[in-house]
């Protein structure tokens, strides 16, 4: 089911690397979600042998999450999806879910959104700040370090307003603990 216009919510790396022809960005919430490290990553930011975290969306009801909407350039709906499924869903952790947003400009409309699938084996939603600063200090995977991962969507929250904490302590905890 293609919408017209295609809007795609980011959290994490889709908000400085989406990859796809974006005709319009606001910043947005999706209510009933919290943003968390609680995915070990085997591909992009791990490996098998030694996972790495990135981030998801958990479900939580007094929760909200706080990213970007992007609205897909016209013509380029089908080709978008086909490379978000490529590389979202590339170990079926994440599910694809159609949910409601509420943009900055008052406007409230339906986004693709990826969220955690609780029930799989990458799920891992009760590490520690300090456990998942160690992992996410020595991991590596298919596109590279896990911190490269962190310290960008630390940044570019950030640079739009809307820091996370979580993020904030993580990405200054890590650059302790890898020196980088």
């Amino acid at each position: 089911m293609t919408q017209d216009p295609l809007w795609v919510f980011g959290y994490g790396s889709l908000i400085w690397n989406p990859g796809f022809e974006v005709a319009e960005r606001l910043v947005a919430t999706l209510p009933g979600y919290r943003r968390a490290f609680c995915m070990r990553s085997v591909h992009h930011r791990g490996t098998q042998e030694a996972p790495g975290l990135v981030l998801a969306l958990d479900a939580s009801d007094d929760a909200h999450c706080r990213g970007v909407a992007f609205r897909v350039a016209p013509g380029h709906e089908d080709e978008t999806l086909d490379a978000l499924r490529a590389r979202e869903l590339i170990s079926s952790a994440y599910l694809e879910r159609w949910l409601d947003i509420d943009l900055a400009d008052g406007r409230r409309l339906p986004a693709v959104t990826y969220v955690i699938d609780r029930a799989h084996a990458q799920y891992c939603g009760a590490l520690a700040l300090e456990e998942q600063a160690g992992i996410i200090a020595r991991a590596r995977g298919g596109r590279g370090p896990n911190t490269e991962y962190l310290h960008n969507t630390a940044a570019h929250l950030s640079e739009l307003g809307i820091g996370d904490t979580d993020l904030e302590w993580l990405s200054s905890r890590v650059r302790a603990l890898s020196g980088d």
